[in-house]
Parts: C-alpha cells; sequence; structure tokens
C-alpha cells in the first residue's frame, strides 16, 4: 500500500511541475521568463537544503511525510484563486472563457473596459461563434522543424540527466574512498551544493549567450569531463602500476573526484536548460505535451540509475560509455536549434515552424546572412516583376530581397 500511494504521489507531483512550468513561462514577457525560471528553481533548491534539518528534527518518517504534504494543501485553493492562463484560452479559440478573463482583469485593476483596452472586446465578440480549437501533441509529427527541435531536446534532457548519475557515483561510489564523502549528508549537500552553482553559473552564461549558445557550452563541458574520466583515468590507472611512475591510487582518486563535480556541475545545467527552452520554442497549444515528453525523457535518463544499482553495478562502464557518445551526438544537433532569446512566445503550430536556426556568432557589418529570420523574409514578387519588365533592381537590393549593410 505504501508503495502504491507513494507511486500516485510521484504521478500527481509530475503534473504539478509540469503545469506551473507552463504557466510561468506564459505569464512572463520575454526579456523575464528566464530570471523568473531560475527563481523558482532557487526557491526549490532551498527546500532541497532545508530536508536534511527537517528529517533531522521529525525523526519518525510519518511526521515528516505529514509536514511535507501540509503545503499542498494550499494548492486547493488554487482553482479558485488563480486564473486560467490567458494566453492558452487566446490560442485554444476558448474566447467566451478569455472574454470573462478579461473582463475579470480590468475590473481587479480598476480599467475602463472602452478606453483602456479599446479594440480588444470588438474584435472578441466577433470570433465569439467559432469553437474551441484544441490541438494534440501529434500533430507535431506532420511538421517540417518543430518535431525535430522538441526530439531534439528531449535527447538532450535524457543525456543530462542520465549521465549525471555516471558523475555522482563516480565521486561517492565505493571505489573512491574519501573520508568527506562517506557521510550521508556530506553527500547529500554536495550534490546540492553543485546545482546550486550550475544554476547560478546559467544565470551568467544564458545572458551573455543566450539559450543554444549556453546549452552547447555546457554539453561541451559535460562530453569534456566525461571522456577525461573514461580516458585519462585508465591511463593514470595504466601508469600508477609501474613502481618507478610515481603515481599512487589516490592521485586517481582525486582525477576522477575534479572531473565528476565538473561533469555534474554541467550535466545539470544542461538537464535543466533543455526543459527551460523546449517550453519556450513548443507552441502554446501543445507547451504542455512538448514540455511532458521532455521532462518523461529526463525521467527516464533517471531510471537508468537504479537499473544499473539492481544488476550490481555491472555494465556500468559501458552505461557511462554510451552516454559520453550521446554527448558528442548533442554537441551537434544543438546546432539546429534556434535561438528564443527574447523572442515571443509562439501561439500556435505554424508559429512554430517558423522559428529558424540562426548563427552563433552575429553578423558583421556589410556581411550577408545565409539564413534570414522571419523579419528578414521579403516578398519575391516585386523581383520577379522587375526582372519580367526588363526593370533595374532597387540600389541595394539582392538576390534574396535583403538590402545590404
Amino acid at each position: 500500500m505504501f508503495s502504491t500511494l507513494r507511486f500516485f504521489e510521484g504521478f500527481c507531483l509530475a503534473g504539478i511541475i509540469l503545469t506551473l512550468y507552463a504557466l510561468r513561462i506564459e505569464l512572463c514577457p520575454p526579456g523575464k521568463r528566464f530570471m523568473i525560471t531560475m527563481v523558482a528553481s532557487f526557491v526549490a533548491m532551498a527546500g532541497q537544503f532545508l530536508m536534511p534539518g527537517l528529517a533531522a528534527l521529525c525523526r519518525d518518517w510519518q511526521v515528516l511525510q505529514a509536514l511535507i504534504i501540509c503545503p499542498f494543501l494550499l494548492m486547493l485553493l488554487y482553482w479558485s484563486i488563480f486564473p486560467e492562463s490567458l494566453r492558452w484560452l487566446m490560442a485554444t479559440q476558448q474566447f467566451e472563457s478569455a472574454k470573462r478573463l478579461i473582463l475579470h482583469f480590468t475590473q481587479k485593476n480598476r480599467m475602463n473596459p472602452e478606453g483602456d483596452i479599446k479594440g480588444v472586446m470588438p474584435e472578441l465578440e466577433k470570433e465569439l461563434s467559432r469553437r474551441p480549437k484544441k490541438v494534440c501533441i501529434v500533430k507535431v509529427v506532420g511538421t517540417r522543424n518543430l518535431w525535430k527541435n522538441i526530439v531534439v531536446l528531449c535527447v538532450n534532457s535524457l543525456t543530462g540527466y542520465g549521465i549525471h548519475h555516471c558523475f555522482a557515483r563516480s565521486m561517492m561510489g565505493h571505489e573512491v574512498k574519501v573520508p568527506l564523502l562517506e557521510n550521508f549528508y556530506a553527500d547529500y549537500y554536495t550534490t546540492a551544493s553543485i546545482a546550486l552553482v550550475s544554476c547560478l553559473a546559467m544565470c551568467v552564461v544564458v545572458r551573455f549567450l543566450g539559450r543554444r549558445g549556453g546549452l552547447l557550452l555546457f554539453m561541451i563541458l559535460t562530453a569534456l569531463a566525461s571522456l577525461l574520466q573514461l580516458g585519462l583515468l585508465n591511463l593514470i590507472g595504466k601508469y600508477s602500476q609501474h613502481p618507478d611512475s610515481g603515481m599512487s591510487d589516490s592521485v586517481k582518486d582525486k582525477f576522477s573526484i575534479a572531473f565528476s563535480i565538473v561533469g555534474m556541475f554541467a550535466s545539470h545545467a544542461v538537464g535543466s536548460l533543455s526543459v527551460f527552452f523546449c517550453a519556450e520554442v513548443t507552441p502554446t497549444v501543445i507547451r504542455c505535451g512538448g514540455l511532458g515528453l521532455v521532462l518523461a525523457s529526463a525521467g527516464f535518463g533517471m531510471l537508468t540509475a537504479p537499473i544499473i544499482e539492481l544488476h550490481n553495478q555491472k555494465g556500468y562502464f559501458l552505461h557511462h560509455i554510451i552516454f559520453a557518445c550521446c554527448t558528442l551526438i548533442c554537441i551537434i544537433c544543438i546546432l539546429l536549434l534556434p535561438e528564443s532569446r527574447d523572442q515571443n512566445l509562439p501561439e500556435n503550430i505554424s508559429n512554430g515552424e517558423h522559428y529558424t536556426r540562426q548563427p552563433l556568432l552575429p553578423h558583421k557589418k556589410g556581411e550577408q546572412p545565409l539564413l534570414l529570420t522571419n523579419a528578414e523574409l521579403k516578398d519575391y514578387s516585386g523581383l520577379h516583376d522587375a526582372a519580367a519588365s526588363g526593370d533595374t533592381l532597387p540600389e541595394g537590393a539582392t538576390a534574396n530581397g535583403m538590402k545590404a549593410m
């Protein structure tokens, strides 16, 4: 009975986490989305740091379970207090509910509907006769770019969360005998501290490199840490067997811990950025579905950890090699993703299809871009008419309709 109830508890928690993540993304303006997501991550980590202290104070697991559940009682008020996402209502053509919600907002904010939002209500009135149109996540199969973005982010999420266990086991496994890491609380707080530092680093890196550049940088760090741990440590182990080499097992252990810390730091950032990236590039009509796929991939990656434990660590080395190869594949695939920083959220599948891949580095002045964004795409009819009539093209025009800088 305990195992069954724990299963349903985790089942419901997954839905709560997914829904709150999607709501945060949809409520925030483009420039604040990542900041609010990081604030939510720091709040979750604060709870993670407090959990061992609560466990030490409660001592009895039943008391601890009741104490953890108490804050969720506030979620019972969620349905009546917190409004539905207006963005989702508009995207799914539920205009009647959207109209009621807009009127509710105007009354709460003491706004004049006729003056403050002039033109919005008449447009809604015209669309009230349209039926709601909800879209299933299966619709992405027929798209050209959107399904590729989701698949790439799913593989990134699976790799990041899966290889995180490999690094954690290398640092805290039985083969690494370090007195500091033999204590449960030391293990717990070490892992939590690495995650905290990783989130702080994400705030800085994403600010300067963007979503795609930050994800690429952390994936490269994860691949380097993994390959060095697999290759260099084996080389050190061979040299340590020679009496004249001057190397001991303690040197190998120290290198293993160093690479493991770097790997845990980078892989945590890869997993978190993959989920956030998916929330931004997936259209509103299927955002929860896309997020569910990426979070399910992350859960599958974490599921590989207990599978290895059940087999008494047999196949652990092969397990690490497979994920290390996946990191190399992910580095190439990340280059195919679009950049979503400071971009409006796509509302429907056609908007999501228009997210185009852009170069990592900005163009130099006067350089002709090879890939155009939606705002840069021009109508070719003018060029065709000019060519047919024999007129010369306007000064500065190019073959793709772009004016040279």
